[in-house]
This record gives C-alpha cells, structure tokens and sequence, in this order.
C-alpha cells in the first residue's frame, strides 16, 4: 500500500517557502569540531538595517515556531533564524548540553555571516539560550527578549511544587512527545485554548517527522536546565530586557517571570499577555509582535517603562 502524503512534511515544506519568499536563504555552517549549524540568514545583509535573532525553544524546527514573524520583522531586521543543536539540520557530536554551549554555537554562527553585535529574541528553551548569549557576550548583544523563559528557576521549584509535573521524566514525556495521547496533554498544558479534534493519523504523522529524532538528545538538554540549577548562580545579565510571559502559563509558571523581573531589577521590564499560555507565539502573535516592536523598534521613553498587562502597568 502507497504511502500517505505527510501533512507534517507538507507543512514543513511551506514554511521554507514562505521563510524563502520573505527573503531569508537556507545556510549550514560547518563549526569544525563536530558541530554544524543550521540558520535561516538574510539573502542580503543590509548594513543600515540592525540585526535581529530569533531563537526557538523545545518542538519543531525554528520555523515552526517563527514563521509568523518573518515577514513583519525583516522589512526591519536582518533577521537570522538558527535551528539549535538536535533541532532541523544543526548536531553535535560533542557531549556538552549546556544552554551556554548553545549560546556559544549561535554566536560562533552569527561571526561566520560577519555579524558582530545583534539584538535576541528566545522563546521559552530559547529565551535560556538568549539569556546566556547576553551574559557571556555583553558587548555583542544590544537588546534581549525573553519570551516565557524560566531561566530563573530552581532545581528545589519542582519539589516545591511549582510545576505541573513532579518530576524531569514525566516533563519529558509531555514536550517530547511519543504518542497523540501525550501531544494532547502537551497542548492542554501550552494554550490556554487549546484545539480539540485533532485526527490521530494527524497527531502520529507530526511526531514520526518532527518527534523521533534526536530524541535522546533533546532529553539531555532539558535535564541539563534543571540539575544543579540555583537563583544565586544566574548572572545578572546588564543589557535593556523586555520579559513577556502567558498569563495562564503552565509550562513555566508566571511567578518566574516575576522572579525573573526581581532579579534583574530596573534593567527589566515585565508584559503580561492576557488569555494566553505558554505558546504566546502561537495563540496571540500579533500582541506579541505588538511588544516585541515596542521594545526593539520604537522604545517607551524610560519614565514609562515598568511592568505591563497587554499594555497597562501591573505593579
């Protein structure tokens, strides 16, 4: 019997075309010690124009979680696009698993296309990523985002019972997904709204493309954002940062946006998306693009930054 066309792959397909149309070139950079990188780059660096880092989290490739995006943000950015180690076509054969090695990737990646000094965005898995690029080059990165990143948790937060889960196993199963079964939960837990009715042909055909590979891997790196992980150890990073976070996010808990807040001080400011959880990308992209515009483009003068709920002060 012939085999079915993958939506999955079909989806993915269009993604690169609209990543392609918008003006954004398919490169992979050879780093020389085992690693390779892939990143979407500027068919044109303009040299007038600022640069702009968009860095995914746990899921599908970068596309995925940028596409809608794209086409605002360049006609302002040169925007690149990398896929992070064991996600799209980027691997390593070294054993580091670090949100800092990552880090170190992405910019290893951003001097091969010439670029020296860049503003970060990093959702989730990203924003630990966006977090660390900040604090280990402090002259390279201008502005960052952080886009519900619970780069301030604690090993202890999931004894406390911060988290929906109660331990690092049963978070894997959910964000690498191997059934539907355990794709539904992941959307239960990512979207205040979640969908319903998703056919299961659907749900196994996403993760037979986007969930087996490197799935031991991915494991490894989740497990290395909790082990060991301590407050007092995080840098204070010193860059301008705008942290938005899902009201309603169960993934990681708004209180880490507030801790995060607390521990950056008035370098910080803290947006609050109403009706949304974890995947603000997805479920309120143009309030997100809204902020993320505000913050990069056209800043508020500093007598009127603070924190904010879809747009109005919080505290």
């Amino acid at each position: 019997m012939a085999k079915c066309l993958s939506f999955t792959a079909t989806r993915d397909w269009c993604y690169r075309y609209r990543f392609s149309n918008a003006g954004l070139r398919s490169s992979t950079t050879d780093l020389g010690d085992g690693t390779v990188m892939h990143a979407w780059a500027p068919k044109t660096h303009i040299q007038s124009k600022p640069t702009l880092v968009l860095v995914h989290g746990i899921g599908a490739n970068a596309m995925w979680q940028w596409n809608d995006f794209i086409s605002p943000l360049m006609s302002r950015f040169n925007v690149y696009v990398p896929d992070l180690l064991f996600f799209g076509e980027s691997y390593t054969t070294r054993p580091e698993r670090s949100e800092q090695f990552q880090a170190q990737c992405v910019m290893r990646v951003m001097e091969a296309h010439g670029v020296s000094v860049m503003s970060v965005v990093g959702i989730s898995y990203g924003g630990f990523v966006g977090y660390s690029m900040a604090a280990q080059f402090k002259e390279r990165v201008e502005k960052l985002v952080l886009c519900c990143a619970g780069v301030c948790l604690e090993e202890k937060d999931m004894d406390e019972g911060m988290f929906k889960v109660r331990s690092v196993d049963e978070a894997v199963s959910i964000l690498l997904p191997q059934t539907p079964d355990k794709i539904r939960e992941l959307m239960k837990t990512s979207f205040y709204k979640p969908t319903r009715g998703i056919p299961t042909c659907f749900l196994n055909d996403f993760i037979q493309v986007m969930c087996t590979e490197y799935r031991e891997e991915r494991k490894e790196l989740i497990q290395a954002l909790h082990k060991d992980r301590k407050l007092s150890d995080l840098p204070k990073i010193t860059q301008p940062t705008r942290i938005i976070w899902g009201e309603h996010d169960l993934i990681f808990p708004l209180e880490l946006g507030h801790r995060l807040k607390r521990h950056l001080g008035d370098n910080a400011e803290l947006v609050i998306i109403k009706n949304a959880g974890h995947a603000i990308n997805v479920e309120k992209p143009k309030e997100l693009y809204k902020h993320l515009k505000s913050f990069l483009v056209d800043p508020l003068p500093p007598a009127k930054q603070g924190n904010y709920c879809n747009g109005r002060k919080t505290d």
